[in-house]
């Protein structure tokens, strides 16, 4: 079950409501299943097809991605992307990837993006600082949250925008706040007070915060 902040009967009528899953997202949500308990970590159907769609909006060329797992937010945020677009996505994990890689093949978009292997820190801080990426999105290892951002708002071109997931972390940022829910409450804080950005959290899925560059950069206090 993902995590969802309606009722699941409401889940279900938003999603029977929305565009409709293909053969090929149907197929790879089956794969991701089959991992057990970890299966909750790919994104849901409403936030996948959010991202196609913003990416479309943005007029996207070059999106950057921060945690694949198996694939089904590349490929939604792919999917926006143009025919000579670039994703960048980054993980440490074959057995995952390997099923996201299957997944980019059916759709037609592998040529559009590129799995690099490895601490993904290791390799933002391996990428030139020109601020020239229109699109990303963060969904890792949230203890490292704040340093994924701060490596990528630099990044990221004047009107850019970073999607952040899970900002919410099962209501525990305020049912919790003291215990499970202090680092994404800290993290929260972090972007709300950042003179760089503007930014706003939906309650879609689990809490996805929608961080925009803006054209002038004042820098951090």
């Amino acid at each position: 079950m993902r995590p969802t902040l309606v009722s699941e009967t409401l889940h279900e009528y938003i999603v029977e409501n929305s565009l409709p899953v293909d053969d090929v997202q149907r197929a790879l949500m089956e794969r991701t299943a089959a991992v057990g308990d970890r299966a909750r970590m790919r994104i849901g159907t409403p936030q996948g097809t959010f991202f196609t769609f913003l990416a479309q909006m943005m007029s996207a060329r070059k999106a950057i991605e921060v945690g694949t797992f198996t694939g089904y937010s590349a490929l939604s945020i792919a999917r926006g992307l143009p025919a000579d677009g670039h994703l960048l996505t980054c993980d440490v994990s074959e057995e995952w990837t390997a099923i996201a890689q299957q997944a980019w093949k059916e759709a037609g978009v592998s040529d559009r993006i590129e799995l690099r292997l490895g601490p993904a820190l290791d390799t933002l801080r391996s990428l030139p600082t020109d601020p020239e990426w229109d699109l990303a999105f963060i969904d890792a290892d949230k203890a490292n949250y704040t340093a994924y951002y701060e490596e990528l708002v630099p990044r990221m071109r004047p009107g850019g925008v970073i999607l952040v997931d899970n900002v919410l972390w099962f209501s525990t940022v305020v049912d919790d706040p003291e215990g499970e829910g202090a680092p994404m409450r800290a993290f929260n804080a972090h972007v709300a007070a950042d003179p760089r950005v503007e930014a706003v959290i939906l309650s879609i899925g689990d809490g996805v915060t929608v961080v925009r560059k803006k054209a002038q950069d004042p820098g951090r206090p």
